[in-house]
């Protein structure tokens, strides 16, 4: 299996988990006061970590179609195709653990840095014609 067909797949299964991550918290959603209420940091949390599977399955999905279509060089994609990777499992995972344990908020830059190494190769390796 090629990186692109792999990163299709990864970022198709991101995205069918943040499904499921928002029907499970749909059954809750009714509750005004469920997880501190709207504003609360924890629901925040929550929310943020459910919509980043769909965020950050679409770079996937984008990285793939990119693959396709833009000749990088191979150190590049390799870098760009781990940061992708990490950071699918690490966002939405920092963002429930947050909600979970605020001190572990400072996990954020795991996730960030690992976005970051999935762009800036793209960005370096981009053709210049």
């Amino acid at each position: 299996m090629g990186t692109s067909v792999f990163h299709l797949g990864v970022g198709w299964v991101a995205m069918l988990a943040g499904v499921a991550a928002g029907a499970v918290l749909g059954l809750f959603f009714h509750d005004d006061e469920w997880a501190g209420g709207y504003s609360a940091f924890r629901r925040r949390m929550l929310r943020l970590g459910h919509i980043s599977f769909f965020g950050i399955g679409i770079l996937n999905v984008l990285f793939a179609v990119t693959l396709s279509q833009v000749a990088l060089p191979d150190t590049n994609a390799h870098i760009a195709s781990a940061g992708f990777v990490v950071a699918v499992v690490a966002m939405p995972l920092c963002c429930f653990l947050a909600a979970w344990k605020k001190p572990l908020r400072h996990l954020f830059p795991i996730p960030v840095l690992a976005v970051l190494a999935g762009i800036v190769p793209i960005l370096q390796g981009w053709p210049a014609s």
